[in-house]
């Protein structure tokens, strides 16, 4: 049976909590707290499961790695390697040889080279972009990668050659978002057909289809992600998508809550409800199963792990445990 393996990222003490989550009970348990030395944030797991990436945004800005023990999760120093500037967000392509960065108050995308052994490298292609840089991602097929400008109100558009490590801006490169929704984190179906952007400024969640020859997006359907009778500036968060793309959850900072939608064979979406978590919640991850939804919280320095109900989709809170200060990125994984 899978053993799911919990990492919280926790910016203000400068450390990374691993904890164990039990499949039946979906209760979570510490395993292990490992030092960052810094402002650890964003995180990314290789595709095969053997190593985490963190970025660690106060100088030297840095992306850190470290080996996943297949017996328990627990994490052990690999390599270290600088970035070009602080990185609101990470990730990896699908071969796992190669790391996006986005920059927030750098306003550029870089790409970093992973060796066989998982040791990431120093950037090899930065890209200016316009302010904010937010997000970067490949979809499936990795052929195509996808970045935000939060302040630009666009989303970059780029052919990816993985054999050589190079990003080509298709034509258009830029998809302009409206006006004021601030585009920020994105999630791929599986399928590769459809592309889910979530926007900070007004907490509403953009469909797009995915053109499959040309790679080029186009926007199909917008809908809200607030709670009901919300009022205030939304401060939207985080998106993610069930391994088996049924439904997909975002998170809102300000009503410290979560919103789930189901996903239609065409991509649409379809809300199901609203759920209060931890105390604005930035980050949350869903485990390798689809069966728990584990939602960290800044204000409240412990995380939530909600029930989700593989019919409706609807959440349960289960469970509460303490990690460090100002928890705000998690990734889940299952190890055999």
């Amino acid at each position: 049976m899978d053993r799911p393996i919990v990492y919280v990222s926790n910016a203000d003490s400068g450390e990374i909590s691993v904890l164990a989550l039990d499949e039946s009970r979906g209760t979570l348990a510490s395993v292990q707290t490992v030092a960052a030395h810094g402002t650890v944030m964003p995180m990314a797991l290789s595709p095969d499961g053997r190593v985490l990436y963190a970025a660690r945004r106060n100088e030297p800005w840095s992306v850190l790695a470290f080996a996943i023990d297949a017996r328990d999760g627990r994490l052990a120093p690999l390599a270290e390697a600088p970035l070009p500037q602080s990185m609101a967000h990470i990730a990896l392509d699908g071969s796992g040889r190669w790391l996006f960065s986005a920059s927030y108050h750098g306003n550029l995308l870089a790409l970093s080279p992973i060796d066989a052994d998982g040791r990431p490298g120093p950037a090899t292609q930065v890209i200016p972009t316009g302010p904010k840089a937010h997000a970067m991602r490949a979809a499936p097929g990795n052929r195509f990668v996808y970045a935000t400008s939060l302040g630009g109100g666009v989303v970059m558009q780029f052919g990816f050659d993985a054999a050589h490590g190079t990003l080509t801006p298709m034509a258009p490169r830029d998809i302009a978002v409206r006006a004021g929704a601030g585009p920020r984190h994105l999630a791929f179906h599986p399928g590769g057909r459809f592309v889910y952007l979530l926007n900070e400024l007004d907490a509403s969640v953009d469909v797009f289809s995915l053109d499959p020859h040309s790679g080029t997006l186009a926007c199909v359907q917008s809908v809200p992600a607030l709670p009901p009778a919300f009022s205030g500036e939304p401060w939207a968060a985080e998106l993610r998508l069930t391994p088996d793309a049924r439904f997909l959850y975002t998170s809102e900072r300000r009503s410290s809550t979560l919103a789930g939608f189901a996903v239609g064979a065409n991509g649409r979406l379809a809300p199901i409800g609203h759920w209060p978590t931890q105390a604005q919640p930035r980050g949350f991850a869903i485990s390798p199963s689809g069966r728990w939804l584990i939602a960290a919280g800044q204000l409240s320095n412990a995380v939530n792990v909600h029930a989700i109900d593989t019919a409706t989709g609807h959440l349960t809170l289960c469970h509460e445990h303490a990690v460090g200060r100002n928890p705000n990125w998690v990734e889940a994984i299952a190890l055999p």
